[in-house]
């Protein structure tokens, strides 16, 4: 299976400011690259703790702090690449076929994330040598 020639990237959502709050929204296709088929949020994650350590051969995700800050570490096989989300119109678009890890969660960090196809463990890649060894048939994306 050949990975999709897209660059992971950070995309800024629409912020809609009001004195009553903010507003921010994301929608296909304008701000999401994909149709969403599954929606689900990570929260009370302790401070030292690493979520992810996987990943994924088709699906393409969104990655959202609506609340908190945290860090996403990428790999493409070749090298790694750091991005904090740390404000609520901030995503990071995470194409399939890239190892991710999240870690340094703040108090209360909420991370939303919007995937384009529905759970499937077949979908995942969880060992990092396995990982490695997939992702040497590629270029490097990052």
């Amino acid at each position: 299976m050949a990975l999709k020639n897209n660059q992971p990237r950070v995309i800024e959502l629409p912020k809609i400011c009001d004195p009553r709050g903010n507003l921010t929204f994301a929608q296909t296709p304008d701000q999401v690259p994909f149709e969403i088929a599954r929606t689900f949020w990570l929260y009370d994650v302790p401070a030292d703790a690493e979520r992810g350590g996987h990943s994924l051969k088709g699906t393409d995700q969104l990655l959202v702090a609506l609340a908190g800050s945290l860090d996403v570490n990428l790999f493409d096989g070749y090298s790694w690449q750091r991005v904090t989300l740390n404000r609520p119109y901030r995503a990071l678009y995470i194409p399939a076929g890239l190892w991710r890890t999240l870690d340094n969660f703040t108090s209360g960090s909420v991370c939303l994330v919007l995937a384009s196809e529905p759970y499937s463990e077949e979908e995942y890649i969880r060992d990092f040598d396995s990982y490695k060894q997939y992702a040497a048939e590629f270029e490097p994306r990052l």
